[in-house]
């Protein structure tokens, strides 16, 4: 009687569980019954739980598959608390420091977001610099190797790279090359860069290579801008390293100001950890349009970063996307253009800024 009473109570457990498909084993010991239930739902006979092992006292044992989706009871309250859960990274840049007297202000123009107009950025602001009679160094350390094309230097005849002057500084001199525009020279980057982080990996003072390298230089620029590749590597850890201030172009686009949080984490890192005197030379807000998205994002960046952000905007034109393709930079394109004369007058801005008046 008593096992009879335990099988219909496995079958009442069963179908209270209202599973489609399910395994579950119950063995119950003690007292006078035991019972086995399984995914056929078959319920052993009196005369079958000699085949069972005895045992003195053995817990209740349950192992269920559950297949069917489990009903969750979310509250609204729930649900606000997750909407209204945001990461939270203060913006907190650190003001530029001075350059010190007889050496050139090394600036790397960085953002971890692709196509956020770095390399456009670098090309006509030591374009637009060097136009004005100052000494300009442009080091491409983007694989990509863009700023080259952007500047009119063919890379085909290029001996020397921005690898070759990581991994042996003394190429430093020879490493440079004339481009379309007077008084700005280059380090041109390339393929070569993807594979220079596992070469730099066993080196003993890895992060400070390319500071090192540039140290000659230094007395011959005013200025020396490094270019970077969208990611946060080794070889961008060496510029920020080597970097006296940063430049950060960011486009007014929605995830704008959450990748500044995660880039301004980084910077502190650096300045924490590797260069003091790293600090953020501007915010630069990058193809701009007129649009309602574009002006809140712009007004926000404003709000929280009003003594970082150049103005003006370099708005989108299309002459900046063509000038590339014919190997000059913007003012040799079509100085009177949108784009032509955004850079100009963000160039007078930094000009100011680094005391190159």
């Amino acid at each position: 009687m008593l096992k009879q009473e335990g099988c219909l109570l496995g079958l009442r457990l069963l179908a209270n569980l209202r599973l489609s498909k399910f395994s579950i084993l119950v063995i119950i010991t003690g007292g006078t019954f035991n019972f086995l239930l399984s995914a056929e739902g078959a319920c052993m006979s009196a005369n079958d739980d000699s085949n069972l092992p005895e045992v003195e006292k053995i817990p209740l044992v349950i192992d269920a598959e559950f297949t069917e989706e489990e009903e969750i009871q979310t509250t609204a309250s729930s649900l606000n608390e997750i909407s209204s859960q945001k990461t939270s990274r203060p913006l907190d840049l650190p003001f530029p420091t001075p350059t010190p007297d007889g050496r050139a202000r090394v600036i790397t123009v960085i953002n971890q977001k692709g196509g956020v107009g770095k390399t456009t950025t670098v090309i006509n602001i030591a374009s637009q610099l060097a136009l004005r009679g100052h000494r300009i160094l442009v080091v491409d350390a983007d694989s990509q190797g863009n700023c080259a094309t952007g500047l009119g230097v063919d890379k085909s005849k290029v001996q020397h790279t921005t690898r070759d002057l990581i991994l042996s500084p003394e190429t430093a001199i020879s490493a440079r090359h004339a481009t379309a525009v007077d008084g700005l020279h280059m380090i041109v980057g390339d393929r070569s860069l993807v594979g220079l982080e596992q070469e730099m990996l066993r080196q003993l003072g890895r992060e400070r290579r390319l500071s090192e390298a540039l140290e000659p230089l230094l007395p011959h620029y005013d200025i020396v801008i490094i270019d970077t590749p969208p990611s946060l590597g080794l070889v961008t850890i060496n510029a920020l390293v080597a970097s006296n201030g940063v430049l950060i172009p960011v486009q007014t686009e929605y995830f704008a100001l959450e990748g500044l949080a995660m880039l301004a984490g980084t910077i502190r890192e650096v300045r924490s950890l590797l260069n003091p005197i790293l600090g953020v030379d501007g915010v630069l807000l990058t193809m701009h349009a007129s649009t309602l998205l574009n002006q809140q994002v712009a007004s926000e960046i404003f709000e929280h970063l009003p003594e970082f952000v150049i103005r003006p905007a370099i708005r989108r034109n299309i002459k900046l996307a063509e000038a590339p393709s014919h190997g000059v930079p913007i003012h040799l394109h079509d100085p009177s253009s949108n784009g032509g004369k955004d850079y100009q007058d963000v160039s007078s801005v930094l000009e100011k800024r680094w005391g190159l008046e």
